[in-house]
């Protein structure tokens, strides 16, 4: 997973800033005595990274894959081993003492899964084995080059590890670009372009002519089939194989990467992976990486430029504020949030100030429910959309329900 922003300048404020608006939305915020890079959730943000945590993991389930947690600690080893350590180590935070071994916080998760893999025998029967993990993983980034939730130290992956045959490495590739291409359409998030990303020159790269060359064609492969357009960009791999990237875009132009697929011999390699074919022998399964949201900062930071802070129905902190016009009939409004409550929805209900007022402080509010001395008389709401539209005095339950539809569909209508 690449954080590096590849044009304009990476501080710039955007026309929706994800930094500014994080901030005024009550979504995340820094504070230096937990240093730079370090942001931290509020209630609002965190409910929003949940969601969007859930969804990924929903989703991976409903694709075959199965989920485990490995440590954000490895011994020095392990990263000797995988190639980080030699081809990686200036991005990695300094190893720590335990006695007379040294442990490193991950810069990523593909050693554990790997290990995760080795511990068990495995069938060819069992391929493809699809490993996937919210993880956390760290990064040395320099102070100069941080902001917002793009450029971070701590990150959260989405990431998984696919462990399969060679015949199986292009459909298993492709199937990760449906479900990143998926993904997009229900958050309303656009690849930018895609890219695959090749060695460039220098030592950064592991120097296996054939590995390269035979992951290089596997991906190509995989984009023809897709049949999207891509460029090809030198010195952009990771320092084992090359990768597909979706890169996005913000509203200022400055793009990065959000999603990879990977096609990896080398790891396989250095940690002596096996599965045991149906001719009864050892053979050497191929690793498929594949990160659909990237890191979930990112992610989060894109959609809130993307929607200028209006979420999606599903992903919004609050679907549905309810605006009693009085007191009197605060008693109704409060039932109303209750009943959405008890659906699984999120409500809340505003009463404090006049309703022009408060109609404007939740304008990024999925659903405005306002009840007057009528429309409590008849448990009914005069609903209005964040969008300007009103679709006019509907049921209380019936509006819950519209609203449950919408955001069990995700995407991005707010009604039919």
């Amino acid at each position: 997973m690449s954080q590096e922003p590849t044009a304009h300048d990476p501080l710039a404020p955007a026309p929706h800033d994800h930094r500014r608006l994080g901030r005024e939305l009550d979504l995340f915020d820094t504070d230096p005595l937990i240093g730079a890079g370090l942001p931290y959730w509020l209630p609002d943000g965190a409910l929003v990274r949940h969601t969007l945590e859930e969804y990924v993991r929903e989703a991976e389930r409903a694709a075959g894959y199965r989920h485990v947690y490995s440590p954000v600690l490895g011994k020095r080893e392990l990263y000797e081993i995988s190639g980080h350590w030699s081809h990686y180590s200036e991005d990695m935070f300094p190893p720590m003492k335990l006695g007379a071994e040294e442990v490193v916080l991950r810069p990523s998760l593909c050693p554990h899964h790997a290990l995760i893999y080795r511990s068990r025998s495995h069938s060819y029967r069992e391929l493809p084995l699809r490993i996937a993990e919210l993880g956390g993983m760290y990064r040395s980034e320099l102070s100069g080059v941080l902001g917002g939730l793009t450029r971070v130290r701590a990150i959260q992956l989405n990431d998984a590890h696919i462990f399969c045959t060679l015949d199986q490495a292009v459909e298993e590739a492709a199937s990760a670009l449906r479900l990143i291409a998926r993904a997009y359409a229900d958050l309303g998030l656009s690849a930018h372009r895609y890219r695959l990303s090749l060695p460039g020159e220098g030592g950064k790269y592991v120097a296996d002519p054939e590995l390269w060359e035979r992951a290089t064609a596997l991906l190509r492969e995989v984009l023809a089939d897709a049949g999207v357009d891509y460029e090809e960009a030198e010195g952009e791999a990771a320092f084992y194989g090359p990768k597909i990237d979706v890169q996005i875009a913000d509203a200022a132009g400055r793009e990065s990467t959000l999603s990879t697929v990977q096609i990896d011999f080398h790891q396989p390699e250095r940690f002596d992976l096996h599965y045991i074919g149906a001719d009864g022998a050892k053979h050497r399964p191929v690793m498929v990486h594949r990160s659909v949201i990237g890191s979930v900062e990112r992610a989060v930071a894109q959609l809130v430029e993307v929607h200028g802070g209006a979420f999606p129905v599903w992903l919004a902190p609050v679907q549905l504020v309810v605006l009693p016009v009085s007191e009197e009939q605060r008693e109704a409004a409060e039932r109303l949030a209750r009943a959405a409550v008890a659906r699984g929805l999120r409500a809340e209900v505003v009463g404090e100030g006049s309703l022009g007022a408060r109609i404007r402080a939740a304008r990024l509010v999925p659903y405005q429910a306002v009840i007057g001395a009528r429309e409590a008389e008849g448990e009914l709401t005069a609903v209005r959309l964040r969008d300007g539209r009103k679709p006019g005095v509907l049921p209380g339950d019936e509006l819950l329900h519209r609203i449950g539809e919408r955001a069990a569909a995700r995407g991005t209508e707010l009604w039919d």
